[in-house]
């Protein structure tokens, strides 16, 4: 059912999930131990009904679909998982390299959206 989407609207979904995703991290200061799915579902659920478009355009028999559900719990999942294998860039380690000397605060990253939360967090204690 997901796939039977138009691309853009499949697009929309993944780029809903990864924006909340990381707005939910950096919530609670990307710390694993803080991480509760449902809190997170709580705050993507919010995220689509108020900010994402296509969330209106569906159809209501695809948003009670049980197997739409399924499929979307699916790519959440998929999406997380991503976001959290995506490398941190070169750029991003050198910056904050550069923050944590100035700073003089160490701070530990593993993806990229987590270097750019720690880079903003570094940023922010230099202003």
């Amino acid at each position: 059912m997901l796939q039977q989407l138009p691309t853009g609207t499949k697009i929309s979904i993944t780029r809903s999930i990864n924006t909340a995703f990381e707005q939910y991290m950096n919530e609670i200061d990307w710390n694993e131990d803080r991480f509760n799915m449902v809190e997170f579902m709580n705050a993507w659920s919010k995220y689509i009904t108020t900010q994402a478009s296509w969330y209106e355009n569906l159809e209501p028999s695809v948003k009670e679909s049980p197997e739409f559900h399924e499929q979307l719990a699916n790519k959440i999942n998929e999406t997380i998982e991503k976001v959290l294998e995506e490398e941190p860039t070169p750029a991003q380690i050198e910056r904050i390299e550069q923050l944590q000397m100035s700073t003089g605060t160490e701070m530990d990253f593993s993806c990229k959206a987590e270097a750019k939360y720690v880079i903003q967090t570094l940023e922010r204690k230099l202003s």
